[in-house]
């Protein structure tokens, strides 16, 4: 038993980080201390000023543990590591943390590359970005890989090594080969430092060269060289357009500022980046609302840099907690100095409230939407209960398919939808064990015995204390099962569930001869359904998530065992290369459309044997009709 009013006497006096755990030994909640003795103790004296989230959290406390650090900067830095490890319940999380993409230009190795990356390192390389625009960065770098053809493998390229023998990209016009010494360091070099003027906006005389080589190239009738500059020219252009540049100056700045309403708060960050606003993200943080107003953007700063490849120098908020620790621990991340200002006057404070303008529509907006989701939901499950004679409204809904081809890799789906959405990480899928061939029925009987049994057994063990109720999978029983087909599929389940003693009631989902769902099956009658109702919107959704489900697993076995097969009869391909290929790429597909360094990147891949493997499916006329 742990002894709380020992361990409190005990505390240390120092800087720290405490974390708190729960009966069954999870830790709930992480937190950081200037003094660990006070922080901690706070928790355990009167409860008149704590909120009701803190209130809610003691009564989970069965311990706690600390980590004594050197200093409070020390402690927040290992505040948000734990975070990240143990994602504990009552800490605020950004379920969607965003790592921006910049464009990389290796600036230090001799001959040079350009790519995307999502890590921000300080390592001498040149960093553009971040993008808060997903497509547009990849769409850039597509373009300069027409335009550049640069080397993008990971050598170590040294102007004083021997000449290599070009890869299959140099053959295809896709690398210059400055491995096999078919492009000077210093002419490489000038198309680097050409990416580099295109990517900062300075494409005029890029431009006006181009067009001077594409007026020789016209009057010299070479119209086909003359359409390839046309087509770098156009490229340039678009590049102009999309691209987005950090400047060197002190413009990079984030602008932070939140909405609060009677129970969650949304909050708002606007990027600027050369002086100007690029982009902007929100985060809504449900149950926050009894939450101080420093502490939540506190951490909301924390957890958004900390997972973050990009710190801007100047952050702007409107009000915060810990200010100058906040700002020790982003300088150290970032490199050098990152200032974090409470503008009370002028632009900056106009700009924050902006922001905090921006946020309080985001969140009414993201209620309304909830609100009008909800009232249909509402109404398509009323209409299911009605539909299938049910005296509650059913909350939790069970579907299952089957999908096999000829029988070979038979694959059961079971997909769940709460409330009348789709819970993702309910979803579970079935390998059929038991059954030869293709036996829908015997394959369902199987699929439905494994997961009620399964349920049942976790039931005891949670009566008997023997299981945690987060590690269960089956435990949770459905309202009501919705089977993808007739009265033959009802009637599986109910034999099943009637073997086991389990008391659900089911209903087929079924479909018109132009395979368009049309009504239910309840007690072997069936029901017809309005073609505009919502619950047969609710119905046809859940019966194509769960074929959805089940075809995508099974084509995920099937891919791997044509992959097997396909890669036996490739040379230089043995027993290992083909798990290994298996494990990094998944299907045939996949394999056929990697580039040479992404082959020669999986392990035990050497550049013969990924050679080997695209003139394989390059010359192979059967696979290609497939």
């Amino acid at each position: 038993m742990f002894d709380f009013e020992y361990q409190l006497k005990i505390l240390p006096d120092k800087p720290g980080v405490y974390f708190m755990k729960n009966s069954l030994g999870e830790v709930i909640y992480v937190g950081k201390a200037k003094v660990l003795k006070n922080r901690v103790r706070q928790y355990f004296q009167s409860n008149k000023n704590h909120g009701e989230k803190v209130k809610a959290m003691v009564k989970h406390i069965a311990e706690f543990e600390y980590i004594v650090t050197d200093s409070e900067v020390e402690a927040l830095i290992l505040e948000c590591n734990l975070i990240k490890k143990y994602s504990p319940r009552y800490n605020i999380l950004l379920k969607d943390d965003k790592y921006y993409p910049f464009i990389k230009i290796t600036i230090k190795e001799e001959f040079p590359r350009v790519f995307i990356t999502r890590n921000f390192v300080n390592d001498g390389a040149k960093y553009l970005g971040p993008y808060t625009d997903g497509k547009a960065v990849y769409d850039i770098m597509e373009l300069i890989k027409k335009i550049f053809p640069l080397r993008t493998c990971k050598k170590n390229i040294k102007e004083t090594n021997k000449p290599d023998r070009p890869c299959l990209n140099y053959h295809i016009g896709k690398c210059l080969s400055p491995c096999g010494k078919h492009i000077s360091r210093e002419e490489y070099g000038k198309k680097i430092k050409e990416i580099m003027d295109l990517l900062n906006g300075k494409n005029k005389s890029i431009v006006e060269e181009l067009k001077k080589e594409m007026s020789i190239a016209s009057e010299n009738l070479n119209f086909e060289e003359a359409a390839q500059l046309r087509d770098k020219i156009l490229a340039i252009e678009k590049i102009s357009e999309r691209q987005r540049i950090v400047s060197d100056n002190f413009n990079n700045e984030d602008f932070i500022d939140f909405y609060k309403d009677e129970k969650d708060t949304c909050v708002q960050i606007f990027f600027q980046r050369d002086g100007k606003i690029t982009g902007r993200e929100h985060f809504t943080l449900e149950n926050t609302a009894d939450i101080e107003d420093g502490e939540v953007l506190t951490e909301f700063i924390k957890g958004f840099y900390g997972g973050t490849a990009f710190i801007p120098k100047n952050i702007y908020v409107s009000v915060l907690n810990d200010e100058e620790i906040i700002a020790q621990w982003l300088s150290l991340k970032a490199g050098y100095k990152v200032n974090i200002k409470v503008p009370q006057i002028g632009e900056k404070r106009k700009v924050l409230e902006m922001v905090k303008n921006n946020a309080k529509i985001t969140l009414e907006q993201f209620k309304e939407k909830i609100a009008l989701d909800k009232a249909i939901q509402d109404k398509a499950l009323q209409e299911l209960r009605d539909a299938a004679g049910l005296e509650e409204i059913p909350k939790r809904i069970e579907s299952y398919d089957i999908s096999n081809i000829m029988g070979m890799d038979s694959v059961g789906s079971m997909v769940v939808f709460e409330n009348g959405k789709p819970k993702n990480s309910d979803y579970r899928r079935f390998k059929i064990n038991t059954v030869q061939g293709a036996n829908d029925y015997d394959s369902m009987r199987e699929i439905l015995q494994r997961r009620f049994t399964h349920g049942l057994d976790e039931i005891r063990k949670l009566q008997e204390n023997e299981m945690n109720i987060d590690a269960t999978k089956f435990s949770m029983f459905p309202d009501l099962i919705l089977m993808d087909g007739g009265k033959g599929q009802v009637n599986i389940a109910l034999e099943v569930l009637n073997e086991l003693n389990i008391r659900i009631p089911v209903c087929g989902m079924v479909k018109d001869d132009k395979h368009r769902t049309r009504g239910l099956i309840c007690d072997n009658i069936e029901v017809p359904l309005k073609n505009n109702s919502q619950a047969m919107h609710l119905i046809t959704r859940i019966q194509d998530e769960v074929h959805r489900f089940a075809i995508t697993y099974h084509r995920s076995l099937r891919d791997k065992r044509t992959l097997l097969s396909v890669l036996e009869g490739i040379p230089n391909i043995g027993e290992k290369r083909r798990r290994e290929l298996l494990k990094k790429f998944g299907s045939v597909d996949n394999i056929k459309k990697a580039s040479l360094e992404e082959l020669m990147d999986t392990p035990s891949m050497t550049e013969k044997s990924s050679i080997s493997l695209i003139e394989y499916f390059k010359g192979n006329v059967e696979y290609n009709k497939i």
